[in-house]
């Protein structure tokens, strides 16, 4: 039997550092990163391409856009599947967008690494080695279209909606909080055992219809991130009312505490700020849903729900802004975009 046919798009990151003057910077090519997990030519035929060499700090939402083109583009060409390598700052956002964006029936894999090819025990050639294993295991390609796009980080995989940056440096920096991994890789067989809830992303393509994301033309909407925290002033949202147009969003998420909580001197400044612009809450931590009845004093889930803000549900503040982001793009109104933010409850 022919062995799969995969692409692999790299972005740059740790995983693909050369020696600089005195750090490191990106440089390696895609190429380059597959000639260094031994044995991967073993598992597929391998169209590598090297989209950029650039920190993940520096990706923004056309950046990752423009690799969701490329995977449309192989799989209509023929690919059984992807590998996108990159950093691993914004890996959990670029994962869970790509995610947003994709709507193709193979398995894509993100991956990257915690030590740079400099490092001792480096970790970006097992990972793009498993990451291989994954995307060519037949069990995750007959069920693609289920699981979504994954992470792939130390022999763990992880649903873009699930997966999170734990730790700035660890090795085993990522993990699935809320719903723990898709499964594992032993020796050479993939274990899977899990599935992702992704009521979310199934609503969003309704609403979207026929639109995709990877056909909507710059410029881009952007939504801004307040993460509340102890002693906040609100003078952000304030600026934000008495300015908008220099500020130029087009929605806020809201990083709020606990089950979906601002201090309350705050609270009267969201009646003023959803008039203008969609406001979402999610919750602050890596992991559980925002309330929606239990706290009912100002500035808590319940007064936030009646000033109009929205409730993120499961989704942390990060992804939550990229779900936001993307139903802007698409020009969803606002009853669609409760449809969709009720999906994620």
């Amino acid at each position: 039997m022919a062995k799969p046919r995969i692409a692999v798009f790299a972005l740059g990151g740790t995983i693909a550092m050369v020696k600089g003057e005195a750090g490191v910077r990106p440089g390696l090519t895609a190429e380059q990163l597959v000639a260094a997990a031994p044995g991967i030519d073993a598992l597929a035929r391998i169209e590598a391409r090297t989209v950029s060499t650039i920190g993940s700090s520096d990706l923004s939402v056309d950046n990752v856009l423009e690799v969701a083109r490329a995977i449309e583009a192989a799989v209509a060409d023929g690919a059984d599947g992807a590998i996108v390598t990159q950093g691993t700052d914004t890996m959990e956002e670029s994962a869970f967008l790509l995610d947003l964006a994709l709507r193709v029936d193979v398995p894509v894999v993100v991956t990257g690494a915690m030590r740079n090819p400099l490092s001792i025990s480096h970790d970006g050639p097992g990972n793009v080695y498993a990451a291989m294993q994954v995307v060519t295991d037949p069990a995750v390609r007959r069920e693609a279209r289920s699981l979504g796009v994954m992470v792939v980080m130390l022999d763990t995989i992880h649903a873009a909606v699930d997966v999170a940056k734990m730790n700035s440096s660890r090795i085993d920096a990522f993990a699935s909080p809320e719903a723990g991994p898709l499964g594992v890789i032993v020796e050479d067989r993939v274990r899977l055992t899990g599935r992702p809830v992704r009521d979310h992303k199934t609503a969003l393509d309704a609403e979207l219809g026929d639109t995709l994301l990877t056909g909507i033309e710059p410029p881009l909407p952007t939504v801004a991130l307040l993460t509340m925290g102890l002693g906040e002033s609100g003078g952000l949202v304030a600026a934000m009312l008495a300015d908008p147009e220099s500020f130029g969003y087009a929605g806020v998420v809201l990083g709020a505490m606990g089950g979906g909580h601002t201090p309350s001197w705050i609270a009267p400044q969201m009646d003023d700020l959803v008039a203008r612009l969609p406001v979402v809450m999610a919750g602050r931590m890596q992991a559980g849903y925002v309330l929606a009845k239990t706290y009912e004093r100002a500035g808590s889930e319940m007064d936030l729900l009646r000033r109009g803000v929205r409730s993120a549900g499961r989704l942390p503040p990060l992804k939550a802004r990229m779900l936001l982001t993307a139903m802007l793009m698409g020009g969803l109104d606002q009853a669609a975009m409760d449809r969709v933010w009720a999906a994620a409850n």
